[in-house]
């Protein structure tokens, strides 16, 4: 067999492959045994129909084709071995000459991964938040949790702003009682502005038993948009009341019998989350660093695919939801057009990313054990809320184990970045991040450091941070982005 390549882009290929008749006869003889099968002919049982007589009454065209299709993927890969590309994608084969007797002769066209040098990762530097924890910041954390400790007293005297009160609500729109618009027993906290525009100010004052009516436009419903007259009846006024800042409250929302106790484990606590927020921070700061620093045409046709994904993702979780793309983007302050342009550039720094981890894992020949591959499934079932035996089942009768398999190994890619990238805090000490990520990390500074990502980062960076929030991954996890770039890259 022989195979000419010609370069169409930096990131494209189409392969020119003559494969000798001979070469066909495996596949040839093949077809002539399953066609044998499947025909009837008078005199002949099912499986003995000689070739010629399958010549004949089929057709040896469509015996070749049946050959030929069936010899395609064999010859693909071994095209793909000689020419020692690295191929992305799905192929699009030509057949452009199939003569029984003669040469079969096809291309191909199929992306590629591009040829280019990875940095010198020691050269590069970043800079990310020390893990101090300030007196301000463990008191800042004790007072949220005598918030969470706190109770609700009953008062008697007029609403106050941060009050809690008890109260009934009826609109009428012309004199009209607005049907969707009529409750009673609401509990409601005066100044956090979340119902009618006006009611903070119309219920302050009001003294348990009294009744006000202001007007105001409606936000909801039928009568959206419309002038009203509400009318607001206080039953019952409270306040938020705080226990002491002492042991006794240390013994109640701790296993800590002294306040010192519990302000000594609350600044551990922080220490160790902001420990763990750091090697985050390193790791796609890092990574973002090296990706500054290389230039690399990307496969379009993986890029769309990426696009294509992300659309397919988002329309399908906004059907589940019951939500029309016009009042997503509405949401979103976007136009289409914004759209659009986020879903490229994410999919396009997606699709770097999974390249340049890609090749750092070979260079470097990053492994993965199957302990490794076992935890991260377990991990992920976890998530779903499913046993970890019906994922690891599900990926592999859906042939996505090996996807499984890159997001593991990306993950040790970007943990090797982080490594070897200088990395420093504002004071300008070096970080030791090789030691930060093997050491044990408490769950619970993992999910909290989780929810502190979740509300902190803005929509694109969602993507990025979302797996590498669980610091108990930290070892062997990637980006959720690295993951989007896995699912079309694999070839």
């Amino acid at each position: 067999m022989k195979t000419d390549v010609e370069e169409l882009s930096p990131t494209r290929v189409r392969l020119s492959v003559e494969v000798p008749f001979e070469e066909l006869k495996p596949s040839l003889d093949k077809a002539y045994r399953e066609i044998a099968k499947q025909v009837r002919i008078p005199g002949f049982r099912p499986g003995r129909v000689p070739p010629p007589v399958i010549d004949s009454r089929v057709g040896r065209d469509y015996v070749l084709s049946q050959a030929v299709n069936d010899a395609i993927p064999g010859l693909y890969d071994k095209a793909v071995s000689d020419s020692e590309i690295q191929p992305l994608g799905t192929p699009e084969v030509d057949i452009s000459s199939m003569d029984y007797g003669k040469q079969l002769t096809f291309t191909v066209e199929v992306d590629t991964r591009p040829s280019f040098d990875l940095p010198d990762m020691s050269a590069l530097s970043v800079e990310v938040d020390g893990t101090l924890v300030t007196p301000d910041e463990v008191e800042e954390y004790l007072s949220s949790l005598q918030e969470r400790f706190a109770s609700l007293k009953a008062v008697q005297r007029p609403v106050e702003d941060g009050d809690f009160v008890s109260i009934d609500l009826s609109a009428s729109v012309d004199g009209q009682p607005v049907e969707d618009a009529q409750a009673s027993g609401l509990s409601y906290q005066v100044g956090s502005g979340s119902m009618l525009d006006g009611l903070d100010e119309a219920l302050t004052g009001l003294s348990a038993g009294e009744t006000v009516t202001f007007r105001t436009e409606l936000a909801g419903g039928e009568f959206a948009g419309s002038e009203a007259d509400v009318t607001a009846t206080v039953h019952s006024v409270k306040t938020k009341e705080m226990p002491g800042l002492d042991d006794d409250f240390a013994q109640l929302a701790s296993e800590f019998d002294t306040l010192g106790e519990l302000r000594a484990s609350t600044r551990g606590q922080l220490e160790r989350m902001k420990e763990t927020q750091q090697v985050i921070q390193a790791r796609d700061k890092a990574l973002e660093a090296v990706l500054d620093a290389i230039e690399l045409p990307l496969p379009e046709s993986i890029v769309d695919a990426e696009i294509s994904q992300s659309k397919e993702t988002i329309q399908d979780q906004l059907q589940r939801a019951g939500v029309d793309m016009e009042n997503y983007l509405a949401a979103t302050e976007k136009t289409a057009e914004e759209f659009e342009l986020d879903l490229q550039q994410q999919a396009r720094r997606a699709v770097k990313v999974s390249l340049v981890l890609d090749k750092l894992a070979r260079d470097e020949g990053i492994g993965i054990s199957t302990e490794e591959l076992s935890g991260y499934i377990t991990r992920q079932a976890e998530q779903m809320g499913i046993a970890p035996e019906r994922l690891a089942q599900q990926l592999t009768q859906s042939g996505q184990i090996n996807v499984a398999a890159a997001e593991v190994m990306r993950g040790k890619a970007m943990n090797l970045i982080a490594e070897r990238v200088k990395v420093s805090d504002p004071k300008g000490d070096v970080v030791d991040i090789t030691a930060a990520l093997a050491a044990p990390v408490d769950a619970s500074v993992a999910e909290a450091d989780a929810d502190d990502a979740a509300e902190t980062a803005d929509a694109a960076e969602t993507a990025d941070t979302a797996d590498t929030a669980d610091a108990a991954e930290i070892a062997d996890e990637p980006a959720a982005e690295v993951t989007t770039g896995a699912r079309t890259h694999d070839a």
